[in-house]
């Protein structure tokens, strides 16, 4: 399965990625950001561009991910210390992710909200029908979101989830503290803040329920699997009620008695727990991790790291950084009114000298310095050193006259428009100049980031393209590897096939621990081979139906995965039917956790079917040739069958594959036939009789070693038949 996650690194996108990478699926992630190269584990390709990018339907087109998981209110790219600005961002990406997902007509997106929609007190555990009632522009914000995929999913009938998760919380490591998104982890907060003031802020009438992040995980998981929902928003929550009083008590108790808690309790109760029903109902819901063995593991964890967290976890400015930011941009605004101001001195001394002079009497100084600062800054500098000239102007006039006269000289406005018209005709084509040359400079930004998301998509599915072949031509457990061999078992006798048939899915999932049953009957099945003495631990007969777990799922013609680890189970086990009759069981033993993924259990299936078509094969050549296998009229295998079926067992059991003994039996040959029929009602239905080139009649016992081949003996004497045990060398 393709998934494509969208959002920034978290410990939940770690614990997806995590999660997906060991069922064996293919994950994919947007990162958002297109200058910031966090580490992701376990992805299979990256993409750094941000959520309202043009490229994003190449990216879809390359990936075409069967799911696209949205983290939304658990993305890190919004810090939410500006509302409103996040809330544009947040909803114009999603509205972006969501057209595109329309455009594929395939897959399913989820997206992830929260228990923020909710901001009423609710008497009972609040199901997914029941209005919202956000309150801040954060939750309202996630409540659009949510309506833009209900949206979608009715109008266009597009495949789309909602999944509020109620409280979820984590060990907040170092490197995910920033600012306000430790608040949203309240257990963690007061961990925190325990450690660094020594007090406790809680109160003792806010009830709610936490989802730990290994619980969380495992039920988006479930979603991200599922064939088909039944309705288009889910719960998640443990439904495990507390209140902040409990939970700073507990806290208290695991970062010592240092820590006071301080009661803020105001008002009447409010109780906010998401109900998990609808979930419940339709998935597997079980919650692994209670919070307050959490609690105490996270309470640990950050006191063995009390110096990580002793200082400010916001890696922002500041308040001083803020306030030197602002003095910054405000002395860069003030510098061409500086540098204005500054030219304006020697020009009104040069306008002074020429005043008086011959040859410069009629060159206007002032009107050079209004043109130069308009050429350069534009009109808004051309109007302010406009004014400055005019009142320098106005300065020179006043040691010769009086302001009156001044205000009275109709030249004075006459000079004064000719300055200002100049200078903001040349300062608005200055600035229309500039503002053509942005614009071009933007487009040709533009362009090269679409040039260069072009290559980016390009170089990575050229990679990707060549991953695929090497992996198709060079895996040992591609489909081609597979069936080569698989076919291998189509050059053995028939008697034989099962025998290398564990050796080779031993070969194929690599373990050296597999076992085959053969079904007997609809309760019993018995051992036919096994790689080791691992595998036979459950016996030489069993009754498969008293297991289950494991019987629930072959029933199914499931793979059963030993998830919970139980001793008595294998790790892994198929069943191979005939005709809607289960014929044999394999099973595996040892097999490295990581490797318990779907992905193995899907190519258990085909190796499953590639068995059963060698054993189908083999079982009809045997019953072609099943009235040349006995002696006419008898129960006794002819020589040459016999011959051929005890070789088998001998070079299966040299090989470790099998166990078998062979007895011998003291009987004349005219009473062979009557021996057969007294024999075969004592012996197993997995065992055989039948004469060897010697005359004598002979009994083979599969998966029977010493011990319990005396016990046989001991049954055939009580009916009247000696017996003795004879080497594989003799024979």
């Amino acid at each position: 399965m393709e998934v494509l996650l969208i959002g920034g690194s978290s410990d939940l996108m770690n614990a997806l990625l995590n999660k997906l990478n060991k069922e064996g699926h293919h994950s994919y992630v947007l990162t958002g950001n297109r200058n910031v190269r966090e580490s992701y584990k376990n992805v299979y390709e990256k993409y750094h561009f941000p959520y309202d990018c043009d490229c994003l339907k190449e990216i879809f087109d390359s990936v075409s991910p069967d799911v696209i998981l949205y983290t939304g209110a658990y993305d890190p790219n919004f810090s939410w210390e500006d509302p409103r600005r996040e809330s544009v961002q947040f909803l114009a990406g999603l509205q972006n992710v969501m057209s595109t997902f329309a455009t594929m007509k395939k897959g399913r997106l989820i997206y992830l909200s929260s228990q923020e929609v909710y901001s009423n007190s609710y008497p009972h555990h609040i199901p997914e029908d029941l209005p919202t009632s956000a309150a801040s522009l954060r939750a309202m914000t996630y409540v659009q979101g949510e309506d833009i995929c209900r949206n979608y999913r009715q109008t266009m009938g597009l495949d789309t989830v909602v999944l509020r998760l109620d409280h979820l919380y984590a060990v907040p490591y170092r490197e995910r503290l920033r600012g306000e998104r430790l608040k949203d982890n309240l257990c963690a907060h007061m961990c925190v803040e325990a450690l660094r003031t020594g007090e406790i802020q809680a109160a003792s009438n806010k009830i709610f329920s936490m989802l730990y992040l290994d619980d969380a995980t495992e039920f988006i998981y479930q979603i991200i699997r599922a064939g088909q929902t039944k309705q288009g928003v889910y719960h998640l929550s443990s439904e495990q009620a507390v209140t902040e009083m409990e939970l700073a008590q507990l806290v208290q108790k695991e970062m010592g008695k240092n820590a006071k808690i301080v009661n803020n309790t105001v008002g009447s109760e409010y109780c906010r727990i998401l109900s998990a029903r609808a979930f419940a109902d339709e998935f597997d819901w079980n919650i692994f991790n209670d919070y307050e063995k959490s609690v105490a593991a996270m309470a640990k964890h950050i006191r063995r790291h009390k110096n990580e967290y002793l200082h400010d976890a916001d890696t922002g400015k500041g308040t001083m950084g803020r306030i030197r930011q602002n003095l910054y941009h405000i002395i860069r605004a003030l510098i061409p009114f500086l540098e204005n101001m500054i030219c304006f001195i020697p020009f009104f001394m040069l306008n002074n000298r020429a005043v008086g002079s011959a040859y410069f009497a009629k060159l206007d100084f002032y009107l050079l310095y209004v043109l130069l600062f308009a050429i350069v800054y534009g009109q808004q500098q051309a109007t302010f050193s406009a004014v400055l000239a005019v009142s320098g102007y106005c300065f020179r006039q006043s040691y010769t006259r009086s302001g009156l006269e001044i205000l009275l000289d109709f030249n004075t406005y006459v000079w004064i428009a000719q300055l200002f018209i100049l200078g903001l005709v040349v300062g608005y084509m200055k600035d229309q100049l500039t503002a053509v040359r942005g614009e071009d400079q933007q487009e040709m930004e533009y362009l090269s980031g679409q040039l260069d998301d072009i290559q980016d998509i390009n170089t990575s599915n050229v990679r990707l393209k060549n991953v695929l072949e090497v992996q198709i031509v060079n895996q040992n457990d591609s489909f081609g590897r597979i069936y080569e061999i698989t076919s291998s078992l189509d050059q053995y006798d028939p008697s034989e096939v099962l025998f290398y048939a564990a050796e080779i899915l031993s070969r194929l999932v690599g373990s050296k621990d597999v076992a085959i049953y053969s079904v007997a009957n609809r309760s019993y099945a018995r051992l036919f081979s096994a790689t080791s003495k691992t595998a036979r631990q459950l016996g030489n007969s069993i009754e498969y139906t008293s297991y289950e777990q494991m019987y629930a799922d072959l029933k199914e013609r499931k793979v059963f995965i030993n998830k919970n680890m139980d001793e008595k189970y294998p790790l892994m086990a198929n069943a191979i039917y005939s005709e809607d009759e289960m014929q044999l069981i394999l099973m595996i033993w040892g097999i490295p956790w990581e490797r318990m993924t779907l992905g193995q259990a899907n190519m258990l299936v085909v190796i499953g079917y590639l068995i059963q078509n060698a054993v189908v094969r083999a079982n009809r050549y045997i019953e072609a040739l099943e009235n040349q296998r006995y002696i006419e009229g008898t129960k006794i295998m002819e020589t040459e069958a016999f011959g051929n079926l005890v070789q088998a067992y001998l070079r299966a059991g040299n090989k470790n594959l099998t166990e078998c003994t062979i007895l011998q039996i003291d009987v004349p040959k005219q009473k062979q036939e009557e021996a057969a029929d007294v024999l075969t009602q004592l012996m197993r239905q997995s065992d055989y009789i039948g004469q060897l080139s010697d005359g004598n009649l002979y009994v083979l016992l599969s998966n029977t070693d010493q011990k319990d081949a005396d016990f046989v003996i001991q049954r055939f004497e009580k009916a009247g038949y000696r017996s003795w045990r004879k080497e594989g060398a003799e024979l």
